[in-house]
């Protein structure tokens, strides 16, 4: 349970991540079907962002208010995205010749892109403070945009599993100047509420757990998220971001290399 640790302590020092880990660990090394890891991650992810995020709020580190206008569309989305949409998708969508494109295949390639995605905005050095300024000059522009953000990380994280904190974060402090550090308590919140609804999507539809696998992957995530967030000021942020960033870029090529390869 090492790796479950690592998701936590991920989620505890950068507010993200988690899902990022935590479907490949359920796919390929514990040969979870794709679909229902990403049930087992929105239980993992978001249990132990709820707890995150308590520790972050004991520090007055988190804005309710924001986690409100952020949180109410990502969770009405994601829940309608677990509840309806992802049950209505065939588990095979169609046929190129030969290959056939099923549900799973698709999931994990769309996954991965968002690893490539997420991969890139860890390893790139912004300096966001400036803007976060000169967006609080307009804050209807700002809420709107948070707004449609919220949908589209409810989207993914319906579709995926993925609690969409490297979304969630560089929206908070560009488009709502929210300080880094707020920003992080903030998205876990965030990250915990939709994460959660999203999983009683999965409940209503039925799906079948296996409970004893994910009470013991959550426990040592709730670990890990822990000590992450005891190191939180014992580290550079930029420099673990960068680091994580790497292996993420990385383990999404992998993704993608595996799974176009396992299409017959």
């Amino acid at each position: 349970m090492f790796l479950a640790v690592l998701v936590g302590v991920s989620l505890g020092l950068i507010g993200s991540g988690g899902s990022v880990l935590t479907l490949p660990i359920m796919v390929y090394l514990l040969h979870v079907e794709p679909v229902l890891a990403t049930s087992y991650s929105l239980f993992i992810v978001g249990l132990a962002a709820l707890i995150g995020g308590v520790q972050y709020a004991t520090k007055g580190l988190v804005d309710t208010r924001i986690a409100i206008i952020f949180g109410l569309p990502s969770i009405i989305t994601v829940y309608l995205t677990r509840a309806f949409l992802l049950p209505a998708i065939p588990d095979k969508l169609f046929q190129l010749g030969q290959f056939h494109v099923t549900k799973a295949l698709l999931l994990m390639l769309l996954f991965a892109v968002i690893m490539f995605i997420a991969a890139i905005s860890m390893i790139r050095k912004k300096k966001i403070g400036g803007a976060a300024q000169e967006e609080q000059t307009n804050n209807s522009i700002s809420v709107k945009v948070v707004l449609i953000e919220g949908v589209v990380v409810g989207l993914l994280t319906g579709l995926v599993g993925a609690g969409g904190g490297f979304l969630i974060i560089p929206a908070l402090v560009v488009f709502c100047g929210i300080e880094m550090k707020t920003a992080v308590g903030t998205s876990l919140f965030i990250i915990a509420a939709k994460s959660l609804i999203g999983f009683t999507g999965d409940l209503q539809a039925d799906v079948q757990l296996d409970w004893m696998l994910l009470i013991s992957f959550s426990l040592a995530t709730i670990v890990g998220i822990v000590v992450g967030f005891s190191l939180v000021n014992k580290f550079s942020a930029d420099r673990l971001k960068s680091l994580f960033g790497w292996f993420v870029l990385l383990f999404s090529i992998f993704i993608i290399i595996k799974e176009l390869l396992s299409i017959q």
